[in-house]
């Protein structure tokens, strides 16, 4: 089967399957959706789902935010991972917002990066999740998931993963498959035992078909 089919076969089974595949993060703003991604590096979503009520009733935006310190962060924080690191931070990225972009979380590649915290990975979840931007975020589940089933190949990290991706993903559809891969990844094709026999797209899956050989 070429790249090309494969493709397509499987964005019609997740467009058919999955048609309103959304993020498991709980935020009303692009800012508190920042606040979540930033916090579920290494941490499940249903952890930073538990933490963030609390932590958006303390601190509700930006400001508030660059007025704290990281003792009150790393209280409302502590029971995700790497408490010090993230509410350091957050810290960071809420002041560098005030300072340097009027309170407002950039729609943009490049000044989405220049936040702490804020990688490549986090920039691209921003901007599909929160701005519907044709972006593709690979984490950890996409980049497996993605090479497993065959939509990319020999990508030795997550960017060019991500480009491999977005070749063959229509622009309009980039912002979905993201979680398309992620929740395929959590709920069914898992890291050390892939469910297979549950799967809808076992037919189009390069793993699958060696594992019959």
């Amino acid at each position: 089967m070429v790249k090309k089919e494969r493709f397509d076969r499987i964005i019609s089974y997740f467009s058919e399957n999955m048609p309103d595949a959304e993020s498991e993060l709980d935020y009303r703003d692009p800012y508190e959706l920042l606040v979540a991604v930033i916090l579920s590096a290494q941490c499940t979503d249903r952890r930073v789902n538990m933490i963030t009520p609390g932590f958006y009733s303390r601190f509700p935006d930006a400001l508030s935010l660059s007025g704290g310190d990281q003792d009150q962060v790393y209280e409302l924080i502590k029971s995700c991972s790497y408490p010090n690191n993230k509410a350091k931070n957050l810290l960071g990225m809420a002041k560098m917002l005030i300072q340097r972009f009027d309170g407002k979380v950039p729609d943009n590649l490049e000044d989405l990066q220049k936040l702490p915290g804020v990688g490549r990975k986090t920039a691209n979840v921003i901007l599909a999740v929160a701005f519907g931007k044709p972006a593709m975020a690979v984490d950890t589940h996409v980049f497996r998931v993605a090479a497993r089933i065959g939509l990319t190949t020999n990508a030795k990290n997550p960017f060019q993963a991500e480009r491999q991706l977005v070749r063959y993903i229509p622009e309009e559809m980039i912002h979905l498959a993201h979680h398309w891969l992620i929740q395929h990844g959590r709920y069914v094709c898992t890291a050390r035992k892939p469910g297979c026999n549950s799967c809808g797209i076992s037919h189009l899956c390069r793993y699958y078909s060696k594992k019959k050989l």
